[in-house]
This record gives structure tokens, C-alpha cells and sequence, in this order.
């Protein structure tokens, strides 16, 4: 387990609580009370660490590496009934980009979301989560097979961004991210957003258009990252924290701002601290949300998403 600065108090009374309790086991000492008092004090500690989080602090929890990823998420709540689809039939198969068939309960879904990876080989393998041209235009290709089959569609957005590289650009990067939210808006069937980790520029818009936004309650969303932020603004990553805060990027400041539709809570720890109980929340939150949408029309549900996003951004003086 990793833990960051700001957990490092945590990290302290889970190693005595371990050492309380190997005590016990070892000899013939009653270390229950001990333990118990430990516990007692670990609970407390994350409660009051995890309640005050500054938006610097969710942003290092977002990338925590032991943080559950869109695959990770698929496979818990799908199970066996997962079915991957490779390629955009135009230039390959974007790693970066994953999506495929899946089923909740009785419920099918066609699943889109960026995947990272979890060392140094398979994050490379993955270019980071950073999609490239052929990426976004797969997740619109399978967006347009759910369309054609009346699947509603569920996209998870975890990226530090699109992949700014020379070739993605001769290859249409900026069009093809344009290109999929003017389809998203009139996709005629619902499309349910969950943001699981890193919600960094066009590289989260690129799939982000949804009749209801979820977003976990320690993941970023925004135009630019803290760090890219501070670079241009200071010339240097040491105001990075500042700009965290400059730039509102927390579920709670999207929700006040009415960018998203809901805030997932996560468990006492963050999503890496609980894996299977953050599964159960988000498949669950999933599942109500396709609720509130199944029974419309395909028109009455591009007309609400319409409205939904052109009321965004507009204020009355």
C-alpha cells in the first residue's frame, strides 16, 4: 500500500495497529483493549484527515496508483458478460481508448472509457490513458453501434488529457474530439458520464457528453491541470496547489457550478482504500441513473440534453 504525504498519519496507526496485533498473536498478551483504542483512533484520524481535503490533495488521490481503473471497474461490474471491441476501421486500435459490450443484472451497455496502466510497461502500453485521433473515433464508432441497437451507453473519463503529440495532430486530433460531442449531444440513446479519476481538457470532453455526469467525489475535472497551470501562469510547478484551488476543479465546485448532475461519494480512504465497496457505489449510481432515462423517447432525450448543456455557462444579470 502507498500512501501520500497527507496520509502518512494513517500510515503510522495502521503499522502500530499490525504490530498491537501481531504482539498478541505471538505471546500470551491480551492486546484487545490496545487494538481496540487504535482502531478507534485510525477511524477518527481518516475521517478528520479525508472531511478537510484541499483540491491539490483530491487532485494526488485522483492519480493514487493503487486507484481502481475504467477496466478495473468493467470487470467488477460485469463480470464474465464483458465483451471488448477493438479498432476505429480506419487507422488501429487505440490502447489508450477501451470499450465493449457489457451487461448490469438484465441490462446491456456499451462501456467507452480511457485506461492507464499500472507499471511502467502497460502504462506505456496504454500512452498513459492519452487517447490519440483513432481512440476517440473507436468510442464513436461504438457509440453509434449502441445508438443503432437501442443500448444506452456508459463512457468512464480518467486522462491527463488527449495526446498532444505531432501525429495525433496530422491525424485530426481536435476534429475528432469536436466530431464526438456534437454526436454525443444527438446520440439517441442515453449516456450516463461516470468521471473515475482524471478529468483533464478535451481529452475528458472528448467522451464526456452525458444525459447525467457522475463524478467520484475525489477526481478533478477541468480545461488544464494544476501543474500545466501554474507553468503558464508562474513559470514553474510550485503554485500548483494555488492553482487547485484557482481553478475549481472538485466535484463539489462542479456541482455548484452545475457541470455535473451528481457527486459518487467514495469510502473512507478514497476509491483505492475500499476497491470492491466503490464498485458496488458505482454500479449501483450507474443503474439509477439509467432509470431516470429509459422511459423517454429518442427525441424527448437529445431535446433534454440539448437544453441541458445550452443552459450551461449562461447567467442572468
Amino acid at each position: 500500500m502507498e500512501y501520500l504525504d497527507f496520509e502518512l498519519p494513517i500510515k503510522e496507526l495502521e503499522e502500530q495497529y499490525q504490530k498491537a496485533c501481531a504482539i498478541g498473536k505471538e505471546s500470551d498478551v491480551d492486546v484487545t483493549a490496545t487494538c481496540r483504542q487504535i482502531e478507534k483512533r485510525l477511524t477518527e484520524t481518516k475521517k478528520e484527515i479525508y472531511k478537510n481535503l484541499t483540491a491539490w490533495q483530491r487532485v494526488q488521490l485522483s492519480r493514487h496508483p493503487n486507484r481502481p481503473y475504467t477496466l478495473d471497474y468493467i470487470n467488477a461490474i460485469c463480470g464474465d458478460t464483458f465483451l471488448e471491441l477493438h479498432g476505429d476501421r480506419n487507422v488501429k486500435d487505440d490502447k489508450a481508448m477501451i470499450g465493449g459490450l457489457g451487461k448490469i443484472g438484465d441490462q446491456s451497455y456499451m462501456f467507452v472509457g480511457q485506461q492507464k496502466g499500472f507499471n511502467t510497461k502497460t502504462r506505456q502500453y496504454r500512452n498513459f490513458g492519452m487517447a490519440n485521433p483513432e481512440g476517440y473515433r473507436k468510442a464513436l464508432r461504438l457509440m453509434k453501434s449502441a445508438e443503432k441497437f437501442g443500448i444506452p451507453v456508459v463512457t468512464f473519463v480518467d486522462t491527463p488529457g488527449a495526446y498532444p503529440g505531432l501525429e495525433a495532430e496530422e491525424r485530426g486530433q481536435g476534429e475528432a474530439i469536436a466530431r464526438n460531442i456534437l454526436e454525443m449531444t444527438r446520440l439517441k440513446v442515453p449516456i450516463i458520464v461516470v468521471i473515475i479519476g482524471e478529468g483533464a481538457s478535451g481529452g475528458a470532453l472528448g467522451i464526456g457528453v452525458g444525459d447525467k455526469v457522475l463524478m467520484l467525489e475525489n477526481t478533478w475535472y477541468s480545461v488544464i491541470s494544476p501543474e500545466s497551470c501554474s507553468s503558464i501562469l508562474w513559470r514553474s510547478w510550485e503554485y500548483k496547489e494555488r492553482a487547485a484551488d484557482a481553478l475549481k476543479l472538485t466535484a463539489k465546485d462542479m456541482k455548484k457550478q452545475k457541470l455535473i448532475d451528481e457527486i459518487v461519494k467514495e469510502p473512507v480512504g478514497g476509491a483505492h482504500s475500499n476497491r470492491e465497496m466503490t464498485f458496488s457505489i458505482v454500479k449501483d449510481a450507474i443503474s439509477e441513473a439509467y432509470e431516470d432515462f429509459k422511459n423517454l423517447s429518442p427525441d424527448e432525450l437529445v431535446k433534454k440534453r440539448m437544453n441541458k448543456y445550452s443552459q450551461m455557462g449562461v447567467f442572468k444579470g
